[in-house]
């Protein structure tokens, strides 16, 4: 696996700034493809696993879910980890990854489908 997709969560706490910043605006401030920066945080008290996601703008998003966070906080330790951000629908923001060097890649998005009478 070389790259991933992954949701960012914790998206409806309040950051711990002096402002209070909001996480869901400022994922609705980035851009498909804008850099974001990965950061271990080994002493949460609730996940020991736990990986911040960062704007080029240095405002926490939010976390890696949990059920990724272990798995790309061990390839964090042995490899280059780079992250953009991919798409925000609705009330949830994603992340791309990718490992081993070189820039994550969007993934094409999914075409639209006519939606079709069914038949009577």
């Amino acid at each position: 696996m070389s790259e991933l997709t992954t949701s960012i969560v914790g998206l409806d706490f309040p950051n711990e700034d002096k402002s209070k910043s909001s996480r869901v605006m400022e994922c609705m401030l980035c851009r498909p493809g804008e850099m974001v920066e990965l950061r271990l945080e080994p002493k949460t008290p609730y996940d020991q696993n736990a990986i911040t996601v960062w704007s080029r703008r240095g405002v926490q998003m939010g976390y890696v879910s949990a059920e990724h966070a272990r798995l790309i906080g061990k390839r964090m330790d042995k490899d280059e980890v780079s992250a953009i951000f991919q798409t925000m629908h609705r009330s949830r923001a994603y992340i791309r990854i990718r490992f081993g060097g070189g820039l994550p890649t969007l993934p094409d998005p999914v075409p639209d489908v006519p939606n079709y009478a069914p038949p009577r």
